[in-house]
C-alpha cells in the first residue's frame, strides 16, 4: 500500500494538546476507511482517498494527548480553529473533503484567546 508524506503544524496554543510539539511529519496511507475509522481496515471495507476529515480523526486518535473537545466538535475541528492547506484557507479547498497530496502542509491554528 502506498503512502503520502505530509507535514502537520499546530499554532495558537493547539500545540499544547499535542505534547507541546508544533510540527509533525507524517506518513499515512493513500487509501483509508470511508467511514473515517482510523483502525486498520479489512478487505471488505470501502475506502476513499486520504482527506482532511480522516486526518482530523487520525490526529485525535494517535497524536492528541488531552481535551479532545478543544480540537474537535461534531466530527470536524471546532469553531475558532483556522485550517490552512499549503497556506490557503481550507474553505477554498473543499474543507474536510480536500484530498491530501504527497508533500502537503496542513496547519491548524486556534484563533480563540482567553480574556
Amino acid at each position: 500500500m502506498s503512502e503520502i508524506s505530509l507535514k502537520v503544524e499546530f499554532g495558537g496554543g493547539l500545540e499544547l494538546l499535542f505534547s507541546n510539539q508544533k510540527s509533525h511529519q507524517l506518513s499515512l496511507p493513500t487509501r483509508v476507511a470511508s467511514d473515517d475509522s482510523t483502525s486498520p481496515f479489512g478487505k471488505e471495507q470501502e475506502t476513499k482517498a486520504l482527506d482532511i476529515t480522516y486526518l482530523i480523526h487520525w490526529l485525535r486518535d494517535h497524536r492528541l494527548k488531552e481535551r479532545v473537545e478543544l480540537f474537535m466538535e461534531n466530527d470536524t475541528v471546532r469553531p475558532g480553529i483556522l485550517v490552512l492547506v499549503n497556506d490557503t484557507d481550507w474553505e477554498l479547498e473543499g474543507e474536510g473533503q480536500y484530498e491530501i497530496k504527497d508533500g502537503d502542509e496542513i496547519v491548524f491554528i486556534s484563533t480563540l484567546h482567553g480574556g
